[in-house]
């Protein structure tokens, strides 16, 4: 599996919007070069209350750009870095993959998806009734997340729009994405 990346963004102070950028660079086991989320340990702040030492699992958010289209449906406009993530992709079905899937971008970056994101209150301070949206039940009660996934950094790089996205599974059983 295959796609691209659409934009990039990041923002070295806590906002919820992250603005887009003509490219950011990804540094190995911390994140986006200058983004407020980049670390080892955790920075986002609900998680850092809860205890600061937790390893950074959420150091890089992707948002598939089908997202925008499915939301823009029910009257909601969304742009690139608007949710806050770092890399809008396209083409690739990014909830799909399984914990541990490696997503080589560009000529040299490569990111291990960890989990997906978890949506929270600040998307209906941003879009009154955007969460409703990206996160909700199936017919059977799950809990359904649309928001993108978080990953770290496994080996850094330059990351700019247009930049291919190649895939490679995890060996062994696939674990599906749970929140991190």
């Amino acid at each position: 599996m295959s796609g691209r990346v659409t934009a990039v963004s990041s923002n070295g102070e806590y906002s919820f919007t992250k603005p887009n950028r003509d490219s950011i660079r990804l540094l190995a086991g911390l994140g986006v070069e200058g983004d407020v989320h980049a670390g080892v340990t955790v920075k986002h702040r609900s998680r850092v209350a809860q205890d600061p030492t937790q390893p950074n699992l959420r150091q890089v958010h992707l948002i598939h750009e089908e997202l925008f289209a499915e939301v823009g449906e029910e009257g909601f406009k969304v742009a690139p870095g608007e949710l806050g993530e770092n890399i809008t992709t396209r083409g690739i079905d990014l909830l799909g993959l399984p914990v541990g899937t490696l997503l080589r971008i560009g000529d040299s970056a490569v990111l291990e998806v960890t989990g997906l994101r978890n949506p929270c209150l600040q998307i209906d301070n941003f879009r009154s009734g955007l969460l409703k949206q990206v996160a909700g039940r199936d017919e059977a009660g799950n809990i359904v997340r649309k928001a993108g996934i978080m990953s770290i950094v496994r080996e850094g790089g330059v990351v700019r729009p247009g930049d291919t996205i190649e895939t490679a599974l995890p060996s062994g059983p696939h674990r599906p994405l749970d929140r991190v």
